[in-house]
């Protein structure tokens, strides 16, 4: 089987006051390497909770990566209850000890009691080596079994993973070559493209799945290949790749597994010419998925936020009475405000928004969701009118990446 099942552990997760980034990440690394994730569960700080999950889990896959409860507090459980569960008697790592001692001694701070206990291990498992905190990881072995506990702070954690368990884990295991490619689309639903594209998947082998992956107005479709030969399985995930690439094309935005925001940062810096952006209702977003990407230096100068009328009228020149008469949602303020952009920042291209994004604010003409987008150049703007009917916060997400969508284009366009 040679499959793995991940088991996060803490009350914090369960209730939702720490998002489980850990699964996400090791599920992502663990299919690089060819190990195929069939199983995620959370459990809380319950001695009962981790033992069942711990029985359960080990009827689905032959590895279970477990995460969390490593801590030198009270809470923390993982370690007594791993040690009953493997037969074993706790006793002190002299490695592991003399981490907890440098990693102290480095930091200039005292060392108590309870920061030693983080060396005691069970004798029946090997100890992994923490290089990034003090809690050392445990590999154990049961019916040909596999489990491995580390820390559930994700630095520690991806420590382990990338330096010592998966490298293990792919000697130990011969596992098959598994290969994806995903695209992006915009401006199509997820049950047009199936429609699109139904005989193309129904002609798909059995190594090969389709999937789709909608979000925010976009819908991503990845391939996924299985296979023995590394070789082989890329040369067959690529034509079919190719062919897909051939259907959805009317709607294709990039054919890399990115977001719209780095599609459109290429495109700028490919042309060697920059943007700023002139916002009010997605007050700075738009600003933000930009300056995530690496490198936005090239292409990103800087952006207003202009929320209010004045701070329109100061730093943007938009004209008071047209504001007066037509208000903030408009077309020509839109323009205004890109225009206005464009002279102050000076870039090569803008984007402007300007909306209501809720809950309350709505107008008759003008309801909640409703937003005027503008995008260009000095040669010339380009705005549209979209509405949205979803909370504040997807409201301005799809605001966001609609306005990116729509910049993309004028710079293809352009082109």
């Amino acid at each position: 089987m040679n499959e793995a099942s991940i088991i996060t552990i803490g009350d914090e997760l369960l209730i939702g006051q720490v998002v489980d980034t850990n699964s996400a990440w090791m599920a992502q690394e663990l299919n690089k390497a060819g190990i195929r994730v069939v199983r995620r569960v959370a459990v809380g700080d319950v001695w009962d909770e981790i033992w069942n999950a711990l029985d359960e889990e080990q009827h689905h896959a032959d590895i279970i990566l477990i995460t969390g409860g490593l801590g030198p507090t009270s809470d923390d459980i993982t370690k007594p209850l791993l040690c009953k569960y493997f037969n074993g008697k706790m006793t002190v790592n002299e490695e592991a000890r003399q981490n907890v001692i440098d990693i102290f001694t480095r930091l200039n701070r005292p060392i108590i009691e309870r920061n030693l206990l983080q060396a005691e291990v069970p004798d029946t498992c090997r100890v992994i080596r923490n290089y990034r905190g003090t809690a050392p990881g445990m590999w154990f072995e049961k019916e040909g079994r596999i489990f491995v506990s580390m820390p559930g702070v994700p630095h520690e954690m991806k420590g382990m993973m990338e330096l010592d368990v998966i490298p293990a884990l792919c000697r130990r295991f011969n596992f098959p070559h598994i290969a994806h490619r995903t695209l992006l689309t915009a401006g199509v639903g997820e049950s047009f493209l199936a429609e699109l594209i139904q005989g193309f998947e129904q002609e798909l082998p059995a190594n090969i799945k389709l999937a789709y992956l909608p979000n925010y107005g976009m819908v991503r479709l990845r391939l996924s290949a299985t296979g023995p030969d590394e070789k082989v399985t890329e040369l067959e995930i690529d034509r079919f790749f190719e062919r897909l690439q051939g259907l959805v094309k009317d709607y294709l935005v990039t054919n890399k597994d990115e977001p719209m925001e780095r599609t459109v940062g290429r495109l700028l810096t490919r042309k060697g010419c920059t943007i700023c952006t002139a916002e009010s209702c997605t007050g700075g977003y738009i600003a933000h998925l930009l300056t995530s990407i690496p490198g936005a230096s090239e292409f990103y100068d800087g952006s207003v936020i202009s929320y209010s009328y004045e701070a329109k009228e100061d730093l943007l020149q938009v004209d008071k009475t047209i504001l007066e008469t037509r208000g903030a949602v408009s077309e020509e303020i839109v323009t205004q405000m890109a225009k206005g952009a464009l002279k102050n920042i000076g870039s090569d291209y803008v984007i402007a928004v300007s909306g209501i994004m809720g809950p309350e604010g709505g107008l008759p003409d003008k309801p909640v969701g409703t937003a005027w987008i503008a995008v260009g150049s000095k040669g010339g703007i380009f705005a549209k009118k979209v509405h949205f009917r979803f909370d504040r916060i997807r409201n301005i997400q799809l605001t966001a990446t609609t306005a990116l969508d729509m910049l993309r284009k004028f710079l293809l366009q352009e082109s």
